[in-house]
């Protein structure tokens, strides 16, 4: 079984991996039983210890290769994504770019694993605190960046030494695979790695936190399922790390630059076609501004280029199946009966694949769906608001707590704004948070831990504390 390629069996049955432009075939993959996730996870725990053991730096130079061949290889990996994903393909080059930065990053990271040496207050003993990799992972992945997920994951898991299982999504398991087989080419060792491409989603997850050799889970997906993930893991007290929903708040103050806040909202709303967790989800605008904001974001999102991923000037593909279109609808349908104004009407489209047109919804009334549910589509709420305290209330009004969007010219405002916000992280004046080398993760029910940063590598290790005496 190599280090990089998918673990299923030859009796395993297949599945199909269809293009969401046009329901055409992209690739056929195994489906992984849980006999083959069980028999990933015996080769990972038994390749595991052989990797840990490798010099910090030969594990960096690993990562580092690997980090080249995915620059090398940019533009087939990226028609990739789009061909399983369905992103345009600037944001899927820009996926592989982002992707590729977590194995520099943590190429970069393997060699600075530090532990502490301290004397104990009292004197009777000197602390030495090593970091220890935490064992073999099982990597769980979603659909909406298959590359950037998986890196992300894989990159500090191998930079700690551990070995790993990924779980693909099983609508984007290629690009995936495809990493499987760089890593591979970079030099991690076989074994190590194991991409287990699956229909059996639920069974194979709990199969595999129930064996023994695992002692580390890292989920990005939806806080439903990753609550279950959660109960499963329980059963054994595996590590748990969880990236989760989103219900981001996008807040534009009055004094607020209008042009920077709109195309500012244009990258947090229609990054990968608004299917992303740190998706600005609803936009709260002082009322002097707000309805210039809507028109303006209404004016450019509609201007976007519709059609498959790979077409040239393409800024708008299509979502990730129709069951993502129906619950758009939905969502849409409700805000316009409470009272809602369609600035920009958008819409499904009368063409094949699941093309959905952008969408701004103006004065969207308190109590409607689409301000409590993660859209993860190309639809913009927009909701005015007339004070500094009113504007924190309605943001924190969720359950999850990922990103949140602050738009002010104000420095001391926008500092005090996003220290009172319930989210892991803060953009201000930025639509784009995400970078490898700062913690990426929320609060609330948007999840566990952090990924990305120094943080991210500390998470797949665990502090070993040994009490030395006798060294006065």
């Amino acid at each position: 079984m190599s280090g990089a390629a998918t673990a299923a069996t030859a009796e395993a049955t297949t599945f199909d991996v269809l293009d969401p432009a046009d329901g055409s075939l992209v690739g056929t993959v195994p489906n992984a039983t849980v006999e083959d996730a069980l028999a990933a996870v015996e080769a990972a725990a038994a390749a595991g210890p052989a990797w840990a053991a490798r010099a910090p730096r030969e594990r960096s130079e690993v990562l580092l290769r690997a980090f080249e061949l995915m620059r090398a290889r940019r533009r087939e990996i990226a028609e990739l994504i789009v061909r399983e994903n369905g992103k345009p393909l600037p944001d899927a080059l820009g996926e592989v770019d982002y992707a590729a930065e977590f194995f520099r990053w943590y190429g970069e990271e393997a060699v600075r694993l530090n532990g502490t040496f301290a004397t104990a207050p009292s004197g009777a003993n000197r602390i030495l605190v090593t970091r220890q990799p935490v064992g073999v992972c099982l990597l769980i992945t979603p659909w909406n960046f298959p590359a950037a997920m998986a890196t992300r994951k894989l990159g500090p898991a191998l930079a700690a030494g551990c070995s790993a299982v990924l779980k693909p999504a099983s609508d984007t398991p290629l690009t995936a695979l495809l990493i499987g087989e760089l890593l591979a080419e970079a030099g991690v060792p076989e074994g190590v790695v194991h991409v287990l491409p699956s229909r059996r989603s639920g069974a194979v997850a709990d199969a595999v936190l129930d064996h023994s050799a695992v002692r580390k889970l890292s989920f990005t997906g939806s806080t439903e399922v990753g609550r279950a993930l959660l109960a499963s893991a329980a059963r054994t007290v595996v590590n748990s790390s969880m990236e989760l929903g989103g219900n981001a708040p996008f807040l534009v103050f009055a004094d607020a630059d209008l042009d920077a806040a709109v195309e500012g909202a244009l990258v947090a709303k229609m990054r990968n076609v608004g299917e992303a967790c740190t998706a600005a989800n609803r936009f709260y605008v002082e009322r002097p501004l707000a309805r210039a904001f809507a028109e303006r974001l209404a004016e450019r999102m509609g201007a976007l280029p519709i059609g498959p991923g790979l077409e040239d000037g393409v800024r708008v593909g299509p979502l990730i199946n129709d069951a993502a279109i129906e619950k758009i609808e939905g969502l849409v349908g409700d805000a316009l009966a409470r009272g809602a104004e369609a600035l920009l009407p958008g819409g499904r489209i009368d063409r094949p694949g699941c093309f959905y047109a952008p969408t701004v919804l103006n004065d969207v009334p308190a109590g409607s769906e689409i301000l409590a549910e993660e859209i993860f589509g190309p639809v913009a709420p927009v909701v005015a608001f007339d004070r500094e305290e009113e504007a924190i209330a309605l943001a924190n009004d969720t359950e999850y707590g990922l990103v949140s969007y602050v738009y002010t010219r104000d420095l001391a405002r926008g500092l005090r704004v996003g220290e009172a916000l319930d989210s892991g992280m803060i953009a201000l004046n930025r639509g784009l948070v995400s970078d490898p080398a700062a913690p990426f993760g929320g609060v609330k029910q948007s999840g566990i831990g952090r990924e990305g940063g120094h943080e991210g590598l500390l998470d797949y290790t665990e502090s070993k504390y040994v009490a030395i005496g006798g060294a006065a």
